[in-house]
């Protein structure tokens, strides 16, 4: 399987992926407090995918990070990926080496792996205190799977070398 073609494949892999890690639940939360008696009660508990994460930072007038996580976890990958396929039939050599630049700088900021280890940091800190039970959900895995599979097809995408030399 030539390079490029494996390249798409993995494009194509990493939307499969992107699609529920941004459903799908990424991090559950509770809050309680074990009393004599009673037993355990949870005073809060929360389940949120990444979509839901957005608006209620947005409700709770965090507009300014909701947008970007908006942008860059969601955006930016989705014109990512359609890019890299651009890229990958394109025929116009000049073109394709620009638009090839271009989705390399756009993914060192999409910001997808700085996310899913904003979240993994906030599971491991919560992980460590008595009253306060964090657990990574199904939407993580999916979400840490697509900046993975998405960067390997990025860096696969190779430009033949007879093209190099006709533009």
């Amino acid at each position: 399987m030539n390079r490029n073609l494996l390249a798409f494949v993995l494009t194509v892999i990493s939307i499969g992926l992107l699609i529920p890690g941004l459903l799908y639940p990424i991090l559950e939360i509770k809050i309680g407090a074990e009393l004599p008696m009673l037993g355990e009660l949870v005073i809060y508990e929360r389940t949120q995918n990444i979509l839901e994460t957005t608006k209620t930072l947005y409700e709770n007038n965090n507009e300014a990070a909701a947008i970007l996580i908006i942008f860059f976890s969601v955006i930016v990958p989705f014109i990512k990926a359609i890019i890299v396929c651009i890229v990958l039939f394109m025929k116009n050599i000049k073109q394709r080496r620009w638009l090839y630049m271009f989705v390399n700088a756009i993914g060192k900021w999409s910001m997808a792996d700085v996310f899913v280890v904003g979240v993994f940091i906030a599971y491991l800190t919560t992980k460590n205190n008595d009253n306060i039970i964090a657990d990574l959900k199904t939407g993580f895995f999916y979400f840490s799977g697509y900046c993975i599979v998405s960067l390997a097809a990025i860096q696969l995408i190779s430009i033949d070398p007879k093209e190099k030399n006709q533009s």
